[in-house]
């Protein structure tokens, strides 16, 4: 959470986020200038990525991320009074964990995304021993 972000500053949350992980192929982003800058675009083409952009006022093209958006919204933003960037970015920080780790999804089977990567871990481990 911040005042604003700039495509220099999303590629080296990229660089910093992929360092470890394999890159994906492609990227779904709309068309905000942090997503449309010249330092992304580099960064997509150094790395073989392709950048796919949402079509501007077609939520339907990014359905998962707009539901998230929607949800954080609701469930985050609007909830709150934030006293300063430091506080919103601790309510936020809280929501993300809640979210991430703790709340049961609908898509998980009802677990939370905790539970299921610990349950898709303990499967993996008993199919290895197999």
């Amino acid at each position: 959470m911040d005042t604003s972000i700039t495509g220099v500053r999303v590629v080296r949350i990229l660089d910093k986020l992929f360092s470890q992980k394999e890159l994906p192929r492609i990227i779904t982003v709309d068309n905000g200038p942090e997503f449309t800058s010249n330092a992304l675009n580099e960064w997509a083409y150094r790395n073989n990525v392709k950048l796919s952009f949402s079509r501007s006022g077609t939520p339907t093209d990014n359905p998962f991320i707009e539901s998230f958006n929607g949800r954080f919204r609701d469930e985050c933003l609007d909830a709150h009074w934030f006293l300063d960037l430091k506080d919103a970015r601790n309510k936020a920080e809280a929501w993300r964990i809640d979210y991430n780790i703790k709340r049961p999804h609908s898509s998980l089977e009802m677990m939370s995304p905790q539970s299921f990567l610990d349950n898709y871990y303990r499967k993996s481990a008993l199919e290895l021993a197999v």
